[in-house]
C-alpha cells in the first residue's frame, strides 16, 4: 500500500477544525510529536524521539506544550513505572 493510499484509507484525527487550530500555533517539534501519535496511538517519550527522531529534549518539550494545550494524555506504564505512555487526546 503506498502513502497516499494509506492516508486516504485511515481515519485523520487531526481534522476536527478546533483541534487543528490549536495544533497549527505550536512549534514544529509538538506538530511531529502529534502527527506520530495520531499514527502509533501510544508511545513512551524514548519511542517518540526514536520515531522522530528528535533529541529527547526536544521530544520533553513537544509532549509539555501537547499537554498544556489538552491534547495528550499520559499515565504511567504498568510494564515500568518509570516510564509514561502518550496517547493523542483529539476528538
Amino acid at each position: 500500500m503506498s502513502v497516499p493510499e494509506l492516508s486516504q484509507t485511515s481515519t485523520n484525527r487531526l481534522q476536527d477544525a478546533d483541534s487543528t487550530e490549536v495544533v497549527r500555533d505550536l512549534p514544529p517539534s509538538a506538530k511531529l510529536a502529534a502527527k506520530v501519535l495520531e499514527y502509533n496511538e501510544t508511545m513512551t517519550q524514548s519511542e517518540l524521539a526514536d520515531e522522530t527522531l528528535l533529541p529527547p529534549r526536544t521530544v520533553r518539550y513537544a509532549l509539555n506544550r501537547l499537554e498544556d494545550e489538552d491534547l495528550v494524555d499520559s499515565r504511567f506504564s504498568f510494564s515500568d513505572a518509570r516510564k509514561r505512555l502518550y496517547t493523542l487526546d483529539i476528538e
